[in-house]
């Protein structure tokens, strides 16, 4: 199996990160496999460590066996060609992690966990956080339970194995029910797997189908954080888990086609994470019953309206729009279709070449030669840029050190001027639901105290857009057709699930 070590890497500060993604596979030959490439596919979602475990049922003795692999890197550095053909089984479940700081090194923490209690064999892998993680984890060490982690997920199997009843899917239910917060797990027993999304669904998970890729040609099944992941396997979409929707698939599954389905009680209503749209997904997936790429050109539509492409002078160049790449194209499209229809003379183009070979946890160099970190990813296309109107369109700004040195290199490259456009408002407040955002004091609208026009000169730019938090919703509403609300709180700091705990300083 894979070893496990520390992770040493220096990771860029300018990011946000999603915490991690989860997939299950549910009789499917050669379950590993198919786990596999949907980890690749959700690599986006964690890059610091991987895991996966399989169910395997000894044909003489009938006796079922999890084997567990996790280690350190992404997901092709984890698993080589011997530890997928150990992962025996038709079952499967797996994680992509990214860490907070309180427990990256501990390989403890790393998921899949999978124990073995009274009731059996039991796996399990969580993407978001606990809001009231603090209130149980005192709880049980009040009571003398040992924690083998600071993963709020490790709550989960101990409200399981605490649970008085009697059976794996009314304790898995029972542990749900007591918790609060983010929440999109699989878990996998002997007998089952069920998909589980918190009552206000914060985190996508959806289900796919496999048709005729289990044992003697029978259906299989898989479950995952986002559509993209389902493609990668060639898996047919069958549709998302409802907030507070418990589906459960096992043999009646297989022979019939349908799914078991239990419902958590709503506390605080639906609130599903805009900056998943935003920035976390893949464009190319299906996440809260809508393409990202679609409801990312109309953010940047809605963009366009709000803060116009800039008029220039008679006689010179007609702006030109450009995004920063990768997270803004699809923004950008939008933007510059709206600028069209509005009248507004422009052009779109590609302003930077982004270097593909660099990735988030390269060397940062020394303090006098920071500029050489961001042209390490990123190098200005003078042609594009010189005697330019420039209207950079970009996804967010974290600190806003990466957004004033792409507009130094703009700059230098001969642009007579450099709008900033951010097709989300600003951000405001820490994500207790899953995301690993800077502290409430780091982020870039605190520190110049929501001034738009001081952050524009703090950036040296022209000019500063963003998008409106009503924007926002509007668009992302119109675009996606949900009947859900959305989780807007790390723009506005309320919170639509209490968090308890002070859990901005947990190690989870």
């Amino acid at each position: 199996m894979s070893s496990c070590g520390d992770l040493d890497t220096d990771f860029e500060p300018e990011q946000y990160n999603e915490k991690c993604g989860v997939f299950g596979t549910y009789n499917v030959n050669k379950a590993a496999h198919t786990c596999y490439y949907g980890l690749v596919g959700l690599q986006h979602r964690g890059q610091e460590g991987a895991g996966m475990v399989t169910s395997h049922t000894d044909a003489e003795t009938g006796k079922v066996d999890f084997k567990l692999c996790r280690g350190v890197g992404l997901v092709t550095d984890v698993f080589k060609h011997e530890d997928i053909k150990e992962l025996e089984g038709d079952h499967a479940i797996g994680h992509t992690r990214y860490s907070t700081a309180g427990g990256k090194n501990a390989i403890e923490g790393f998921q899949p966990f999978s124990v073995r209690y009274r009731m059996g064999n039991l796996a399990l892998c969580h993407n978001g956080n606990l809001s009231n993680a603090q209130e149980l984890r005192s709880f049980f060490e009040n009571q003398g339970v040992l924690m083998q982690s600071t993963v709020d997920s490790e709550l989960f199997l101990h409200l399981i194995s605490h649970s008085k009843r009697q059976s794996q899917l009314d304790q898995i239910f029972d542990a749900a029910s007591q918790t609060e917060g983010a929440f999109s797990c699989i878990f996998m027993t002997e007998t089952f797997m069920c998909a589980l999304r918190d009552p206000n669904g914060f985190r996508p998970l959806c289900i796919g189908k496999l048709t005729g890729r289990g044992p003697n040609g029978t259906d299989g099944y898989c479950i995952a954080s986002e559509t993209c992941s389902l493609d990668l396997c060639k898996a047919e979409y069958v549709r998302d888990v409802e907030p507070g929707e418990m589906i459960v698939i096992d043999k009646n599954t297989v022979k019939t086609g349908t799914f078991s389905s239990l419902r958590l009680p709503q506390k605080f209503g639906t609130s599903q994470c805009i900056f998943e749209y935003v920035y976390f997904a893949r464009p190319d997936s299906r996440i809260f019953g809508e393409y990202v790429t679609k409801v990312r050109r109309e953010l940047g539509r809605q963009l366009a309206r709000e803060h116009p492409v800039p008029l220039v002078a008679e006689g010179d160049p007609p702006p030109v729009i450009i995004p920063i790449p990768e997270s803004a194209a699809h923004a950008t499209l939008g933007f510059y279709e709206e600028s069209v229809n509005m009248g507004r003379p422009c052009t779109m183009d590609f302003g930077f070449f982004r270097n593909p070979y660099v990735g988030r946890s390269f060397i940062s160099p020394s303090q006098e030669l920071r500029d050489l970190k961001v042209l390490c990813k990123f190098n200005p296309m003078e042609h594009v840029l010189r005697g330019k109107t420039v209207v950079v369109i970009d996804d967010s700004i974290v600190r806003g050190t990466t957004a004033k040195q792409l507009a130094g290199l703009i700059y230098s490259a001969g642009a007579k001027a450099v709008h900033i456009r951010i097709s989300s408002p600003p951000v405001t407040d820490p994500c207790f639901y899953g995301m690993d955002f800077p502290s409430k004091e780091e982020l870039f609208a605190n520190t110049h105290f929501g001034n738009t026009q001081a952050m524009a000169e703090w950036l040296r730019v022209t000019s500063l857009g963003f998008l409106t938090p009503e924007g926002l919703v509007e668009a992302a509403t119109r675009a996606s057709g949900t009947r859900h609300s959305f989780c807007r709180a790390c723009f506005t700091g309320v919170y639509p699930v209490p968090v308890t705990g002070h859990a901005s300083g947990q190690d989870w």
